[in-house]
């Protein structure tokens, strides 16, 4: 199993979570974050207080599929996630070793 991570700029995350969503990945998780990516506008920065400079509000994006399925996945991210800027962002891969549903009863 591999987990896909990705590093995205905020208006671009619902055009990558649709395009994952039609193509059958449904294990997704979405979280705000903040980061150094260089901003694609002013709204997307903001100061940082804990960190003392200017940050760039961006999202994480977290995968979760077999295998076999994660260059299809980067492949998504990597499509729409294009802002137009050199580096728009950035997507890695990292095995998972085990796996297991939180059951409920």
């Amino acid at each position: 199993m591999k987990e896909v991570k990705a590093y995205v700029h905020r208006g671009r995350v619902a055009d990558i979570v649709h395009g994952l969503e039609q193509a059958g990945f449904v294990h997704l998780s979405v979280n705000d974050v903040k980061g150094l990516l260089s901003a694609s506008s002013e709204r997307e920065r903001t100061y940082s207080i804990e960190l003392g400079e200017r940050v760039t509000n961006q999202v994480r994006l977290e995968v979760f599929c077999e295998d076999a399925e994660a260059a299809e996945a980067v492949a998504l991210i990597r499509k729409h996630g294009r802002t137009g800027q050199r580096i728009g962002g950035w997507v890695y891969v990292s095995a998972v070793e085990e796996a297991w549903p939180i059951e409920g009863g």
